[in-house]
């Protein structure tokens, strides 16, 4: 089997996104009960971690399997029709499941105001890891898994299906990278132990990629549900924040945490040199890697459409530059740059530019960040 660059697995679903026009209306006026409001047309693409990372690191060069679940209703119908026109034979690694719902998402991204989810998880919440081919995973040379919050058999029994589908990719030496998406705090998923499911998981994965709000819910959710409750969890960032929560899954097994910082941008930091000894297929110097603590602010954009796959397209920016060989600053320019692509169109894939516009794009003006945040 020809070698592939990415292999991107996990959760996927159809995204549905209507139009809302800039109106100023607050979005609480536009739902009320009873109402009619005209909108405009609704965007139909793939999403969640599978087609989002995937389908960004293939347009920025490289070459990617996609491997999700879907059901075989006339939504599954429509997501493979959607993939098959935007990623050719990538979606070859899709598993139908007869007589289970697809997974869809209605995304309300109104201008000006953070996204709204009404989500169902259909085929994602049955997904195990017999469900991904490890004959395509061990021909590349990284695997990278995504939303497992979303998904119930992965972090169901304390996410030892997670840990035995992260173990057996790293078994064929394969680079993996684990991204989380954040549960329903007050569902299954919101309940569950995740500091036992990423002592499970952690130490089967190479380069972790979670958000502010995802890690700190999962390792300090009382902190996470007292900061919560203020609204704007990302003021609250703060890099001895940052660093403590990157060293605690540092410690777990990872050579490599990235945690997203919305739109102020992201925070890195890696582990010593000896974390990077099994690494895999996709390791880079450690002598470029190790030790590193950055934070990467975003950049400016004219105008922010969408944010829905934001983080996703960060995550393929600073996956594709990794296996570009990009030393750690500037991966984390390449995951600033495409995250900044990405909120300029209204789903998470068509504003996603190639490898050298996205490099023409590096020396752009930065958006300022608060003193928390400097290093």
């Amino acid at each position: 089997m020809a070698e592939l660059d990415l292999v991107a697995a996990g959760h996927i679903c159809l995204d549905i996104t209507p139009e809302i026009p800039d109106t100023g209306t607050p979005l609480d006026r536009l739902l009320r009960p009873g109402s009619l409001t005209v909108i405009g047309p609704a965007a139909m693409s793939t999403g969640g971690g599978v087609a989002n990372v995937g389908l960004c690191a293939r347009k920025m060069g490289l070459s990617v399997a996609l491997m999700g679940k879907c059901g075989d209703d006339l939504l599954g119908q429509t997501l493979l029709e959607v993939l098959e026109r935007t990623s050719g034979e990538s979606q070859h690694g899709m598993r139908v499941a007869p007589g289970e719902t697809t997974s869809y998402s209605v995304v309300l991204a109104p201008p000006g105001s953070d996204r709204i989810f009404l989500h169902c998880p259909g085929a994602n919440d049955t997904f195990t890891a017999a469900d991904v081919d490890l004959e395509i995973a061990a021909s590349a040379k990284l695997f990278y898994f995504g939303y497992p919050p979303l998904m119930a058999r992965m972090y169901g029994d304390g996410g030892r299906e997670l840990a035995k589908l992260l173990a057996g990719v790293k078994s064929h030496g394969v680079t993996a990278a684990l991204d989380m998406a954040l549960p329903d705090p007050s569902g299954a998923a919101g309940k569950a132990d995740w500091p036992a499911i990423l002592q499970r998981a952690l130490p089967h994965v190479d380069v972790f990629l979670p958000s502010f709000e995802e890690i700190l819910m999962m390792l300090r959710r009382d902190e996470y549900d007292r900061l919560a409750g203020g609204g704007d969890l990302l003021a609250h960032a703060s890099i001895p924040m940052l660093r403590s929560l990157a060293n605690e899954c540092l410690a777990l097994g990872p050579a490599v945490v990235m945690i997203k910082c919305g739109r102020h941008g992201l925070y890195v930091k890696t582990g010593a040199a000896n974390a990077f000894d099994k690494m895999g297929s996709a390791k880079p110097a450690a002598k470029e890697w190790a030790g590193r603590e950055l934070f990467a602010p975003s950049y400016r954009v004219p105008k922010v459409v969408s944010a829905t796959g934001s983080g996703d397209a960060a995550v393929a920016g600073f996956l594709t530059a990794l296996l570009r060989g990009a030393d750690p600053a500037t991966a984390a320019d390449y995951a600033c740059a495409s995250g900044g692509q990405n909120v300029q169109a209204v789903d998470a894939v068509s504003g996603i530019k190639n490898w050298d516009a996205t490099t023409a794009e590096l020396k752009g003006p930065r958006v300022e960040i608060p003193d928390a945040l400097q290093l």
